[in-house]
């Protein structure tokens, strides 16, 4: 596959210890909410090694004039490597690549479910219906620690006061451990929540997304609570 070169515009973090990295579009790019991209970094630590690349769920949506990524600041040779490239510094990028896309059929509600940083594939998707007005019913349970640990939480608050076809259910599981207020869900997403919640969607598609050992703990909640397995879609997150 050919490598299409990027620069980054700027860096933010959006949430403790979670960075998003903004990349310029290159023209004629194109992919679906939900893709995927392999991130090349050309440091000389990493280039040409296993360690210099890196495969990211985009954030942004295909309407934006960039490319954005987002991930955990680990201590990891590419993630180093990430974080010394300054604004301006040049990357590469091949894809896009993955199929956990939304379906076709918009009077068949979608559930999405995300732990940590697998929000990042909703992002682009909730970001897009948005943009397009699309009156498929979209709801996200989204579950975190705390609040402090939850990227992007104030943009899916944002995205849900515009898009009155969506819905978002945070959780957190360690407020204990917060400093923050929170008036939302806590706990884990269990049977419980996601029969009460998901009452009166038509004939829903599961997507789950996150850390390997939660994405196969969510499937095995969504199977007892008698979802067939041809309606949930998942990707594991490896090393974010």
């Amino acid at each position: 596959m050919t490598s299409t070169p990027v620069r980054l515009q700027r860096r933010e973090e959006v949430a403790h210890g979670t960075m998003a990295f903004h990349f310029d579009k290159p023209a004629g790019f194109a992919f679906k909410p939900g893709q995927a991209i392999d991130l090349i970094l050309q440091d000389p630590a990493v280039a040409g090694t296993d360690s210099g690349r890196h495969a990211f769920s985009i954030v942004s949506a295909p309407h934006q004039d960039e490319l954005v990524v987002a991930t955990r600041m680990r201590d990891s040779a590419f993630k180093n490597a990430l974080s010394r490239l300054p604004v301006g510094g040049a990357a590469a990028i091949e894809g896009p690549f993955g199929s956990l896309t939304l379906h076709n059929k918009q009077d068949r509600a979608a559930v999405l479910l995300a732990g940590g940083i697998g929000i990042t594939p909703f992002m682009s998707m909730l970001q897009h219906a948005a943009h397009g007005a699309l009156k498929q019913r979209l709801l996200l349970l989204y579950s975190n620690r705390r609040p402090e640990d939850s990227a992007f939480l104030a943009e899916l608050q944002r995205l849900e006061g515009e898009n009155p076809s969506f819905r978002l259910i945070a959780t957190m599981t360690q407020m204990e451990a917060s400093h923050l207020p929170w008036m939302g869900e806590r706990g884990k997403i269990d049977e419980a929540l996601l029969k009460r919640v998901t009452e009166g969607l038509a004939n829903p598609v599961y997507y789950v997304a996150g850390p390997p050992a939660m994405v196969a703990g969510l499937r095995a909640t969504l199977e007892q609570a008698g979802v067939d397995d041809d309606d949930i879609r998942s990707e594991d997150f490896y090393g974010y």
